[in-house]
């Protein structure tokens, strides 16, 4: 069979050739549009100003700028799981597809709660980070038993403060500067439309 009769089932029939290259168009031209207006390609960085591309964040950004965790920790360090690649980028495609459909659609709360697979998120990388300072306090505090089992209490039920505060909405840190992306365009882009 020649190649041209074994691809030509994918071809539409002929008086619907037009509105098909239309609607492939207008489809490729709103996804780019989209793509574009989102910054979705920012999403693949570990930039904190990422987080803030919706005003939403704002606050849980400003407070973490100020905190103990600035220096060393940003949101990815904590919000996304780090034991292999696969689950890394399924949790941000999965948790940001859920944050930028809230945002379309304007669903989102004004008080923003963590979800249950963001708390075993955080929850494991606050022991990832902090396990040899968790197992020194153990031994200096045996009696007290602060740090007795990690499957008892979360990290934050005591160490409430850090790094958010006591972030309630977005009024709750009035006049906080949040950036913006420094570049709209990736470099590699500018570079293939130039």
């Amino acid at each position: 069979m020649p190649k041209r009769n074994r691809l030509h089932f994918l071809m539409p029939p002929p008086q619907w050739r037009t509105a098909v290259v239309l609607m492939c168009g207008a489809i490729i031209g709103l996804g780019s549009y989209a793509f574009y207006s989102s910054k979705a390609w920012s999403y693949l960085s570990n930039s904190p100003e990422t987080c803030v591309n919706c005003h939403i964040m704002a606050p849980q950004y400003a407070t973490w700028q100020h905190s103990s965790h600035r220096e060393k920790a940003n949101c990815n360090d904590c919000h996304v799981p780090h034991d292999n690649p696969f689950r890394t980028y399924f949790f941000k495609a999965k948790d940001g597809m859920r944050h930028a459909t809230m945002f379309t659609l304007r669903l989102e709360p004004q008080n923003i709660f963590i979800k249950e697979a963001g708390i075993e998120v955080v929850q494991e990388n606050c022991i990832r980070c902090h396990g040899g300072l968790i197992a020194n306090a153990q031994l200096m505090v045996q009696t007290r038993q602060f740090h007795t089992s990690f499957e008892e209490r979360l990290c934050w039920e005591c160490h409430r403060e850090v790094p958010h505060g006591r972030v309630k909405s977005l009024s709750s840190t009035p006049y906080a500067r949040v950036p913006m992306l420094s570049s709209p365009v990736p470099v590699w882009l500018k570079k293939m439309t130039e």
